[in-house]
């Protein structure tokens, strides 16, 4: 679990806001549960180094507010439109007993241990984030898939991954897939019928013949002419 160290702010305005993006501060808020929203201010350089972590807006975090401890989760930041650094973060307080809906990543491993992909097979990820009600206190960071001793034409449906205690989709009522171990598509240029090719060859040969003069076609032309033309 990660650790982020925040400070109370008492920023009324926005120019008091700005001031503290100036200083590298990210302002930010915390709300959830009973207690009242809290706003905090935080280091542009760790939370940063936060956001540059995988999955990181599914990743429970413990924050050390002046001195007091708690667990949150990001829920939303917000990026400069022209720096693209980040200039809010919304934390979530994680209070036992609550259940929240997060999109969980998933992983696939040992995809040299397929008989199907090392075949030629190709794994065809149906989807890469998996929604999921999940307790507060009991919140996955990825959904891991086993591809050893898969073979082609296998379907991976969500019954196929081992959820953590209390943690269900919120697709309910069906079994749905999560990526397949599809067959290799080799796409190969068709072969020239033989037809077609015969074709071709008698009517080169007709245009050919027709371009040379028939055989006593000019002593025909010659008798046709008129008798006095002759003379």
């Amino acid at each position: 679990m990660s650790t982020i160290q925040a400070t109370i702010r008492n920023t009324k305005s926005k120019g008091q806001v700005n001031l503290l993006r100036q200083n590298g501060q990210v302002p930010g808020i915390i709300y959830g549960g009973e207690n009242p929203n809290e706003k905090i201010s935080l280091s542009k350089k760790e939370v940063t180094s936060l956001i540059n972590k995988e999955n990181f807006l599914s990743n429970v975090i413990s924050m050390n507010i002046d001195g007091n401890e708690q667990k949150v989760l990001p829920r939303e930041i917000t990026f400069d439109t022209v720096t693209d650094e980040p200039i809010h973060v919304d934390f979530l307080r994680i209070v036992k007993g609550a259940k929240i809906i997060l999109e969980i990543p998933v992983r696939f491993i040992n995809h040299e241990l397929s008989p199907g992909l090392k075949r030629g097979g190709v794994l065809n990820i149906v989807r890469r984030k998996v929604e999921l009600r999940c307790p507060t206190e009991n919140i996955p960071t990825e959904l891991v898939v086993d591809l050893e001793g898969l073979e082609i034409g296998a379907s991976i449906k969500i019954s196929f991954i081992k959820l953590p205690e209390n943690v269900t989709p919120t697709i309910q009522g069906r079994d749905f897939v999560i990526a397949t171990v599809a067959a290799p598509t080799v796409v190969k240029e068709p072969e020239k019928p033989v037809e077609a090719t015969e074709e071709a060859s008698a009517e080169g040969e007709t245009k050919t013949e027709g371009d040379k003069p028939a055989e006593g076609e000019d002593k025909t032309k010659e008798e046709a002419k008129p008798a006095a033309e002759k003379k």
